[in-house]
């Protein structure tokens, strides 16, 4: 669909194509407060476009709350307790659960998996490249993520693509490349009490059901095991919960950070160049998450009237945080919509950045893309696009999910 600036921002259609950044960039120079009509199925909703009025929302949880969901579906109350996380969560109750699984993912910790990392990444990047054309999303951005997965849970590596089929079928659950229940596409009232309103929890339910009652194992060091041990761990739905978001958000962001990067790698080959000069590996990592901005936004609910740019948001409203819109903001960012991988400082607002609900897994991204380009520039001549990417169709997770390339290895 062609973005002519004024795309229906509730239409998962407005994205199959890529970011509408002309519409968000009109939006946050005309209209930064601005107020979508919703449909049959969902509820109108404001817009917040702006990196400063994103980060004051951000910050201010008590009145952007995340305690009625983080997207745009409206759930019964019902429904809201039967799938919520700690993400959908606020104050107190959200860092209860925070504190817990935190130190899983600090950045020290995250430090020491840059081994595991660079072996897994070497692998990935050697196969890969044993082939002349490959997609680049398919063959490494998806990789190294779905490996990473394992070993932070805690499961058998064979167990990882079935695993990550289901989380795809989750959080893409507008794409029919990535299951069979669209979910603007089809009555999908039967799974409303399971996460993303998805057959797939059902089963991924049942995957965490059999770790709880040890029908299957995963090693002492995964969070899972530590989570499952804990005296004042979660109750069975809330890790049943918890185990599906790990699955899902875990696993997707990665993947289109690492994704992004490839895409912008194989359509500018002085990117490569720059890489290879190794000034910037320090800062290139934020740079190309900057740009991916995978999980576009969240959604907050005023819990009380509130004046912003001349608009009035109503108690009861919901607010999306436009994190992809934020982070090319042009009186924040100097050439927004380049990849300037020196960047520095680069306070861009992906993963949630900014606010309590920052991603959990943030550091491990990082690392992750960091460790799989440097392992992949150091074994290619040539790395170019042979078509033009395909997008996710979602309004909420954007990526890259196919990108046909042609790679020479050195």
């Amino acid at each position: 669909m062609y973005d002519d600036g004024h795309l229906n921002l509730l239409s998962h259609d407005s994205f199959a194509g890529g970011i509408p950044h002309k519409t968000f960039a009109r939006m946050r120079k005309e209209d930064p407060v601005s107020w979508t009509e919703g449909d049959s199925e969902t509820k109108g909703f404001w817009s917040l476009t702006r990196f400063d009025d994103i980060m004051l929302a951000n910050r201010e949880g008590a009145i952007f709350s995340s305690a009625q969901g983080i997207r745009l579906e409206d759930q019964s109350q019902e429904e809201y307790l039967a799938r919520r996380t700690f993400q959908e969560t606020d104050g107190q109750e959200h860092f209860a659960v925070r504190r817990k699984v935190n130190p899983s993912f600090a950045k020290p910790v995250v430090g020491q998996f840059e081994e595991v990392i660079r072996s897994l990444a070497t692998d990935i990047v050697d196969e890969a490249l044993k082939k002349s054309e490959f997609d680049a999303v398919d063959a490494i951005a998806k990789q190294l993520p779905m490996m990473m997965l394992g070993r932070i849970l805690g499961v058998p590596d064979d167990d990882l693509e079935w695993l990550v089929e289901k989380g795809d079928a989750l959080i893409g659950n507008t794409d029919p490349d990535f299951t069979d229940h669209v979910i603007d596409k089809m009555d999908t009232s039967a799974y409303r009490m399971m996460p993303f309103r998805s057959p797939a929890g059902v089963e991924l339910y049942d995957y965490a059901d059999d770790l709880l009652t040890k029908r299957r194992t995963v090693t002492e060091g995964g969070i899972l095991a530590r989570m499952m041990s804990s005296e004042d761990g979660l109750d069975e739905l809330g890790f049943k919960n918890f185990f599906c978001l790990l699955v899902a958000a875990g696993n997707d962001t990665t993947r289109y950070s690492i994704a992004m990067a490839l895409n912008l790698l194989a359509h500018n080959p002085a990117l490569i160049a720059q890489l290879r000069e190794g000034n910037c590996w320090d800062t290139c990592a934020d740079e190309f998450i900057r740009l991916a901005s995978p999980t576009m936004h969240f959604r907050r609910t005023a819990t009380q009237d509130y004046e912003l740019h001349g608009k009035t948001i109503r108690e009861g409203d919901k607010v999306l945080l436009w994190f992809v819109s934020g982070s090319r903001d042009e009186t924040v960012f100097d050439k927004p919509n380049d990849a300037v991988l020196d960047r520095l400082p680069n306070r861009h607002l992906a993963f949630g950045q900014g606010g309590a609900h920052v991603c959990l897994g943030m550091h491990l991204a990082k690392l992750e893309v960091r460790i799989v380009l440097e392992e992949l520039v150091k074994r290619i001549d040539t790395f170019e696009a042979v078509d033009e990417p395909t997008w996710t169709r979602s309004n909420f997770i954007s990526g890259v999910k196919r990108l046909n390339v042609r790679a020479k290895a050195v």
